[in-house]
């Protein structure tokens, strides 16, 4: 029996937000030049814990989350703009590709102009892509 996301028989699917928001933090994070167990006690969390998070491993709740944007002098509303940015590129790529009205088919990276191609690996989205017209 195929599998539900068989890249066969299924459009890519799109990313967890868990993943987005994780590398997201993670980027932001790098950009201070900080190691993983200093924003981890700036936002009063384990680093193993954060290390998933940024991993898109666990779901962070709005509590953690904001502790951790804080201490990356981020705000809630920074992290969800960046990460439905993300995803909205994301998105817009996959759309390109398949064109408008085109027949659903695997997405693929050589499908994808180099320019084009996602911050997040194909390989890594999650769930069917729903486009909007």
């Amino acid at each position: 029996m195929a599998s539900r996301y068989d890249s066969h028989t299924q459009p890519s699917p799109e990313p967890l937000w868990r993943e987005v928001t994780g590398r997201v933090l993670r980027r932001h994070r790098h950009e201070r030049g900080e190691r993983l167990v200093e924003t981890a006690r700036r936002a009063g969390v384990s680093s193993q814990y954060l290390s998933e998070i940024e991993r898109g491993r666990k779901d962070a709740s709005s509590e953690l989350l904001a502790a951790v944007v804080g201490a990356l002098e981020l705000s809630l509303l920074d992290l969800a703009r960046e990460v439905a940015a993300e995803l909205a590129r994301v998105e817009s790529v996959v759309g390109a590709v398949r064109g408008a009205g085109a027949a659903a088919r695997p997405v693929t990276l050589r499908s994808i102009p180099a320019a084009a191609q996602p911050i997040v690996p194909l390989s890594r989205m999650r769930g069917p892509v729903a486009l909007a017209a």
